[in-house]
């Protein structure tokens, strides 16, 4: 939450000519619910296998960037499916960089309205640390504290595609 999936996600698609694809999004537009509508009326189990079904559809389209939400990567073997159907990129944002951005909006994010800086902190350490054996299993990790603007965005996007093995020279 906060490391720029979606930002960095929409621009490489751009650039590439590629779809874009928010996962969470696209479960909203097929289920015509929130995420929270979601979670709060099936349960997390049943929100988790609606996410991996939606996963694997959206996996089987070609040219195209999907971000998924934080935990995606964490459950029913995602992470490994992703993996099988092209590049994952784990986006490494600071602490402090996480903070600044969700205390910054943090009344649009329902795990984060309410509460003080201190929490949200919490909640960034606590997430990191349970997460992080999930997500060291990208392919790729990339730093990215640079998407606070259109130039950041852009030379992150450069960056990235340099790195990216179906571009590399």
């Amino acid at each position: 939450m906060g490391c720029g999936k979606s930002t960095l996600g929409r621009a490489l698609a751009k650039e590439l000519g590629w779809d874009f694809i928010d996962l969470d999004f696209y479960i909203e537009q097929r289920f015509r619910r929130t995420v929270p509508q979601l979670f709060a009326e099936r349960g997390e189990d049943e929100f988790r296998r609606i996410e991996s079904s939606m996963l694997r559809e959206a996996g089987e389209f070609d040219d195209v960037v999907v971000s998924c939400g934080g935990g995606t990567p964490c459950h029913d073997d995602n992470l490994a499916y992703m993996n099988s159907r092209g590049t994952t990129v784990w986006l490494r944002a600071t602490d402090e960089c996480l903070l600044r951005r969700l205390t910054r909006h943090r009344e649009r994010r329902p795990l984060l309205a309410g509460r003080s800086d201190d929490e949200i902190r919490a909640i960034i350490t606590t997430r990191q640390a349970e997460r992080e054996p999930h997500y060291s299993q990208a392919n790729l990790q990339f730093p990215s504290d640079d998407l606070e603007d259109r130039r950041g965005i852009s030379a992150s996007v450069a960056r990235l595609i340099s790195l990216l093995p179906a571009f590399r020279g």
